[in-house]
């Protein structure tokens, strides 16, 4: 039964919110979603797909950072005989099929299996999109360091995109990982771990580099400052709010806030 104590939004709802808050025909955008801040919606949380992609149009584009369901870059962590047995019969990452991390939001899952969607080829730094620069954004996504030169966060960037935020989800601002690939700091930590990957039908396993995404790239940072980095951020006023449904929503503009948070690191940090 549906939780009655949130409130009813609807497709036409949703619409009209997005197009309010800023969002365009033609868009290029990254979105970041709790389902639940929306609301109760209507025909269930692919509403909220569908409705950018209304508000978007054919010339737009959607994407989601979607990863995989079972971060391997984590398995050091595992009790040993999770360890031995997972990585003896793993399956290889596998772009299309293989199922999106449901923790960043329900949604990451209904994005993948999308009709037309692109997904790239990085399993850790895994991104998916629909729409006319799809392809373009999910291809050639490096192996190594994908979180920045080449990777579709840059892309991101370099098309004038956006990024939009349903729900205050400052700690889940992917680009914020691009601004610590391209930040010049020096000994940034790094993190370095396997993945089987499916090549020409066999299983191959590959050794992957980038820095740390988890657990900060310097250790003179407290964990926190994703959220310190976007309210100093918020502070100059720079930024598209409103309600989307019944959630606290914000518009950024990619590349904007990007440069803003190399700039905030490297004073910090250089």
């Amino acid at each position: 039964m549906a939780n009655t104590s949130l409130p009813v939004i609807t497709r036409s709802r949703l619409v009209s919110d997005l197009s309010k808050l800023g969002l365009a025909w033609g868009d290029t955008v990254m979105l970041h979603a709790s389902v639940k801040a929306v609301g109760w919606i209507v025909g269930g949380p692919d509403m909220v797909l569908r409705a950018t992609l209304d508000v978007l149009g054919s010339a737009g584009t959607l994407m989601m950072y979607i990863k995989c369901e079972e971060p391997l870059n984590e398995i050091d962590d595992w009790p040993e005989d999770w360890k031995d047995a997972y990585l003896a019969e793993c399956p290889p990452f596998d772009p299309s099929r293989t199922r999106a991390n449901r923790r960043w939001s329900i949604l990451t899952e209904f994005l993948r299996t999308w009709p037309g969607v692109r997904c790239s080829d990085h399993p850790e730094a895994r991104v998916a999109a629909v729409g006319a620069k799809a392809e373009w954004i999910t291809a050639d996504h490096p192996l190594q360091f994908g979180y920045g030169a080449g990777s579709p966060l840059e892309k991101l960037c370099d098309a004038g995109g956006k990024v939009l935020l349903l729900g205050p989800l400052f700690d889940s601002l992917t680009i914020l990982h691009y601004a610590e690939h391209m930040a010049d700091i020096p000994n940034k930590k790094t993190e370095r771990y396997r993945w089987p990957v499916l090549r020409d039908g066999k299983r191959e396993w590959i050794a992957f580099e980038q820095f740390d995404t988890s657990n900060g790239i310097v250790d003179r940072l407290d964990g926190d400052y994703f959220h310190r980095i976007v309210e100093e951020y918020l502070d100059r006023g720079s930024v598209s709010k409103g309600r989307v449904g019944a959630a606290d929503s914000y518009l950024f503009d990619a590349r904007d806030l990007a440069d803003f948070a190399i700039e905030w690191l490297e004073r910090q940090l250089g």
